[in-house]
């Protein structure tokens, strides 16, 4: 029970907004308990009292009808809308504050979290496991209570008017109690079994429609639908499952339930004829087993749904509970006044500790405004190295310092916010071109925006859109060339002005006319700046201040390009290749 522990601290916020539904729903429950009184009243008081002539029977009968329409008509009607609207306002806050909790932690969450978890997974805990628990809320903190009250005032109520028919009607109770037990205590297990089916299919769904080109490109659909009938099928047999025991669940306490009207009958019946109850208070029972037991079904009811919430709870809090690759030390400072000084001192780096490390011992210094190139083959460790410097990553061994400084000893978001990356797949949100380039400085003004695009040659194919600035560029940039994407993502750097620049395969599967204006742009994005350029194409980064090639986790060359050349290394062969290649 530790999940509901834990869910109680969101509640605890709402608590008197709780209190005071539940007082408003004892008074709109216990309105409907009068029924029962009424009908006693009626048959005993009014229809079998000898001493009222029939004028007086009628007179009574309209006086008490006429006292209970002004109950149910006007005054019930408010008091039912007020219950139900706090009951839902106070679970809509609750299920606000989660997600925004949970919001908040998955972006702290490391990229090796990411890496092995599907996105639809973490969207299904985050939309469906919150949103089955606001039957905890509604059902388990309020109208439990309302029911449990419910069933004290109606035993209440036939206590006083005869002892023994209470009995009776309370005989199943225990057998109730009991089986109400056993049957969910296993339903949490099969509940979150299911739950966790349901975000695999979700995962498996998010991602093939995200990849529906791919799909369509390869004429791969039957297969697919194959894959998708696994994942479906699993989540249905956890489905079947869970339906089998509920089903059995409600089998077994509604024949209890069944079965207690039939006894109240034939007592009450029995005593009606030995004259030692009259008419009116059986029939009273009769119908105050119906109120004692439709509450009980609720709560069967309510077992269910709150089995379904607590393990969705569990979901919920497993995912809360995924710590932090990434975090400030109690001791973290801003990073400020960055000069971007930036030194690998013997840096190790393994993006799993049972895995060989992608990078060795690399000891590099870069001073302040100078231009890297990282060059050699696929899978060498460049864009590992690179990951680094924003702390996307921590090193395994040494150091990696900014300034003289760990970055360690910064808080993350302020050292990030002194880097500017733009990789070869930037994602563009699908809002518009203007939102897009906000990113790099959410307060900017509408001329710094258009002096940011100009910067990045992006000015001109904005205006040229649809509605130009305010153009929605769909989901990921698919609306757009690679190249004017490409471009959008410069104009969102240029804006954030940051002192350290990465440029990820930024220039990579681009046309001839998009590289060029994009060199262009990288060229005066990275003035004045230190500049980290990943690069296949060795034609693109002659330039650099220094060459650094990678090879196998280790650095083996080092030196201007022209120094490089003269060494005929491996560079140099890399070079040679890829100028035939051209």
């Amino acid at each position: 029970m530790d999940s509901i522990k834990r869910y109680l601290k969101f509640v605890k916020p709402y608590r008197l907004q709780i209190i005071g539904t539940i007082i408003i729903g004892i008074i709109k429950f216990a309105i409907p308990l009068l029924i029962p009184l009424l009908i006693k009243y009626v048959i005993d008081d009014i229809i079998g009292n000898e001493a009222l002539s029939q004028s007086d029977k009628t007179g009574t009968l309209l006086m008490v009808m006429a006292v209970m329409i002004v109950l149910f008509v006007i005054a019930r009607p408010p008091i039912e809308y007020y219950r139900q609207y706090f009951a839902q306002w106070v679970a809509s806050k609750i299920l606000y504050d989660i997600r925004d909790k949970l919001f908040t932690h998955i972006q702290k969450l490391s990229f090796r979290f990411y890496a092995n978890t599907r996105t639809g997974e973490v969207i299904s805990r985050v939309i469906n496991d919150v949103e089955q628990t606001k039957t905890f809320v509604v059902t388990g903190l309020m109208n439990l209570w309302l029911d449990v009250a419910t069933i004290l005032i109606a035993v209440v109520i036939m206590m006083n008017m005869d002892v023994s028919l209470t009995i009776v009607s309370l005989l199943l109770f225990p057998f109730y109690a009991f089986s109400v037990k056993y049957f969910f205590g296993n339903l949490r297990k099969l509940t979150r079994a299911r739950s966790q089916a349901l975000a695999e299919v979700q995962g498996y769904l998010h991602e093939r429609v995200q990849g529906m080109a791919v799909v369509k490109s390869f004429a791969i659909e039957d297969y697919e639908q194959t894959q998708f009938d696994e994942q479906n099928r699993n989540f249905l047999a956890k489905a079947i499952d869970h339906t089998k025991w509920n089903a059995k669940a409600f089998a077994v306490v509604n024949t209890i339930t069944d079965i207690s009207p039939l006894l109240v009958i034939g007592y009450s019946g029995y005593q009606v004829i030995q004259g030692d109850i009259s008419l009116g208070v059986m029939m009273a029972f009769v119908a105050y087993i119906d109120r004692l037991y439709g509450p009980l079904r609720r709560l069967v009811n309510s077992s269910t749904t709150l089995t379904q919430s607590i393990a969705s709870m569990d979901r919920v809090f497993e995912l809360i509970d995924e710590k932090y690759d990434i975090d400030d030390s109690p001791e973290a400072i801003e990073c400020q006044n960055v000069k971007g000084h930036i030194q690998f001192e013997e840096v190790s780096f393994s993006y799993n500790e049972n895995e060989p490390p992608v990078l060795k011992e690399i000891t590099l210094d870069v001073t302040a405004g100078e231009t890297i190139a990282l060059v050699g083959m696929s899978g060498g460790g460049k864009s590992s190295l690179v990951g680094l410097i924003p702390r996307f990553y921590d090193v395994n061994e040494g150091r990696l310092l900014l300034d003289g400084t760990d970055i360690r000893s910064f808080k993350v978001r302020s050292l990030r916010d002194k880097i500017g990356m733009v990789l070869q797949d930037n994602i563009l949100f699908s809002e518009s071109v203007k939102t897009n380039i906000l990113l790099g400085k959410p307060g900017a003004t509408e001329e710094e925006v258009i002096e940011a695009a100009k910067a990045a040659n992006a000015h001109e194919f904005i205006m040229n859109l649809p509605e130009g600035y305010d153009t929605k560029v769909g989901e990921r940039g698919v609306k757009l060339s690679g190249g004017q994407k490409q471009r959008i993502a410069i104009a969102r750097i240029f804006l954030k002005n940051p002192p350290i620049l990465v440029l990820d395969e930024a220039t990579s599967a681009l046309d001839l006319e998009s590289e060029h204006l994009i060199q262009e742009a990288l060229e005066k994005l990275a003035k004045d700046r230190t500049t980290f350029i990943v690069a296949h194409r060795l034609s693109t980064i002659t330039h650099a201040d220094r060459i650094i090639l990678i090879e196998h986790g280790e650095i083996s060359e080092a030196g201007s390009h022209e120094e490089l050349m003269k060494k005929q290394g491996n560079y140099y062969k890399l070079f040679q290749v890829q100028q035939l290649e051209n």
